[in-house]
């Protein structure tokens, strides 16, 4: 019999930010092994592009528009997507925003608020929701579920200028950690990923400066942007068997960046 851990036929996977950049990355890359997809953004169009480009796999498709900062959204976009699909396996909590400014001392706290509200308390709320669904599953004989949430390397490696993004992810980590040792019981696994400079919409100004980019991504000693395709690979593999007793974990994915 072929080993075949990586078939995700059967499974449901929901994105959060799924409509873009590493989100849109990890939710094709599901669609493609198999998994049926229900997508979450704030922008409808983008919503629809990234729906159509997932059916095209031949799965499922849910596109649903959530602010994950709003607690009853969360709540009641979680329930329908329960509801339209049956069930979720995994989750990955990826929405987020950036919040950087000129100095730590400027930073205001309206800006600071914000990027709480969406970086923190919106994977708090997504997780928690999910992890309620998989401990109802589990008390009814179906155990199991993957929880992922994207945190970065500003959480381990001085990001100046972005203080507040920084603490969300250096949190995420935390919350990651409590989750896995309170839900390992019920078969749920609960892992964090740490991407580095990777080529989206939220670090479009950096790729357009060139001393950004001579600065910082000739640091990197695979000597290139990550592009978001790169975090399908790790999301299947979460998503799948064959990470059964991966869990509690932080995966950094920068290039070597940090260790240079």
């Amino acid at each position: 019999m072929a080993y075949k851990p990586f078939d995700l036929t059967g499974k449901v996977a929901l994105v959060t930010g799924g409509n873009g950049g590493i989100g849109l990355g990890m939710a094709d890359a599901l669609a493609q092994a198999g998994a049926d997809i229900v997508v979450w953004g704030v922008n409808e169009a983008k919503n629809a592009k990234a729906r159509a480009q997932l059916e095209a796999h031949g799965v499922r498709v849910l596109a649903q528009k959530v602010d994950v900062s709003d607690e009853q959204a969360v709540i009641d976009s979680m329930a329908q997507a329960v509801a339209a699909m049956g069930r979720l396996d995994t989750v990955v909590a990826n929405a987020g925003v950036s919040g950087g400014g000129k100095s730590f001392s400027e930073h205001s706290t309206e800006t600071y608020r914000h990027v709480l509200a969406v970086n923190l308390d919106g994977v708090f709320f997504t997780l928690r929701e999910a992890c309620r669904h998989m401990v109802d599953r589990a008390g009814k004989g179906d155990p199991g579920g993957s929880l992922i949430a994207i945190s970065s390397l500003a959480a381990v490696h001085g990001a100046a200028r972005n203080q507040a993004y920084a603490a969300t992810k250096g949190a995420v980590l935390a919350m990651i950690r409590a989750i896995a040792v309170e839900h390992a019981r019920y078969g749920v696994r609960a892992n964090a990923v740490l991407p580095g400079w990777i080529a989206t919409g939220m670090t479009e100004k950096n790729q357009n400066s060139e001393k950004f980019v001579a600065n910082a991504i000739s640091r990197v000693p695979m000597r290139r942007w990550g592009q978001p395709e790169d975090f399908g690979g790790i999301a299947v593999y979460l998503a799948s068997d064959a990470s059964s007793f991966h869990t509690g974990d932080g995966m950094l994915i920068d290039g070597a960046y940090a260790i240079f």
